[in-house]
C-alpha cells in the first residue's frame, strides 16, 4: 500500500486475527496476465495501485471503474491491457475478476465492495485499510527473472519503501546472468529432481562462498 493511501472507514471493522508479533502472511508471485484485476476508484491512489501493478506485471490485465480517471491513469491505460469504465461502482463489476482493489475516496463505497467480495469469494484489497484486506501489494524489486517481494504485515509502507531502495542497491544488475547460466547448468544435471536440487545447493553455496571471501 502506497504511503498516501488515507481511506478513513467507520469504526464497525472486523476483528484482526490474533498473529502475535510475526508475519503470518504466505507471500505468492501471481500471473496477472491469466487473472483479471478491478481497481475501483480513479484518483491518486487509483493511479498509484495502477502505476506499481504495471510496473511489476506490465502483461497484468485490469479493469477500472470510476465517474472519472486522472489525465496519468488514462496516459497509463493506453500502455497496458487496462479497460477504464465511467460509471460508479455495482456488485456486476464483479464478475469475471479475481483481484479487487478499493480506492475510493468513499469509505461507503469501499465497504460495500469488500462485502461483496466476501459474498463472492473474491479476494480484495481495501487501500491502507488492513482489516479490510486479503493481501497487500508491498514493495517490490525486479532484476531479470530475479523479484524480491516485501511485506511488513501492512504496519509500515515506509519501511517496505526503504527495505526495497536498499535490496535495489545490493542486487547487481547482472544477477540475471547467474539465473539464465544456472538454468543451463542444471539441464546438464544427471539425477532426480532431488539430486539436482541437492546438487545446486552445494554449487551455490560455493559462489556464495567466493563472494564473503
Amino acid at each position: 500500500m502506497g504511503e498516501d493511501d488515507k481511506i478513513n472507514i467507520p469504526n464497525s471493522v472486523p476483528p484482526l486475527g490474533a498473529e502475535g508479533e510475526r508475519n503470518n502472511l504466505y507471500p505468492i508471485f501471481l500471473k496477472t496476465k491469466n487473472l483479471h484485476v478491478l481497481i475501483v476508484g480513479g484518483g491518486f491512489v487509483a493511479e498509484e495501485k495502477l502505476t506499481f501493478l504495471l510496473k511489476s506485471s506490465p502483461d497484468a490485465q485490469v479493469t477500472m471503474v470510476s465517474p472519472m480517471f486522472r489525465d496519468g491513469t488514462i496516459a497509463l491505460a493506453k500502455k497496458g491491457d487496462v479497460t477504464l469504465v465511467e460509471d460508479v461502482y455495482n456488485k456486476n463489476y464483479l464478475q469475471g475478476k479475481h483481484i479487487v482493489v478499493a480506492t475510493t475516496d468513499v469509505p461507503e463505497v469501499n465497504i460495500e465492495v469488500w462485502k461483496d467480495c466476501r459474498a463472492e469469494a473474491k479476494l480484495v484489497n481495501v487501500a491502507d485499510n488492513p482489516p479490510y484486506c486479503d493481501f497487500y501489494m508491498g514493495g517490490i524489486v525486479t532484476k531479470g527473472h530475479v523479484k524480491v517481494a516485501i511485506s511488513t504485515n501492512g504496519k509500515s509502507p515506509t519501511t517496505a519503501k526503504r527495505l526495497r531502495q536498499f535490496f535495489e542497491d545490493v542486487i547487481p544488475e547482472n544477477v540475471d546472468d547467474l539465473v539464465k547460466n544456472l538454468n543451463e547448468y542444471r539441464k546438464t544435471i544427471k539425477g532426480d529432481f532431488e539430486q539436482k536440487v541437492e546438487t545446486l545447493n552445494e554449487f551455490t553455496k560455493g559462489l556464495i562462498a567466493k563472494k564473503e571471501s
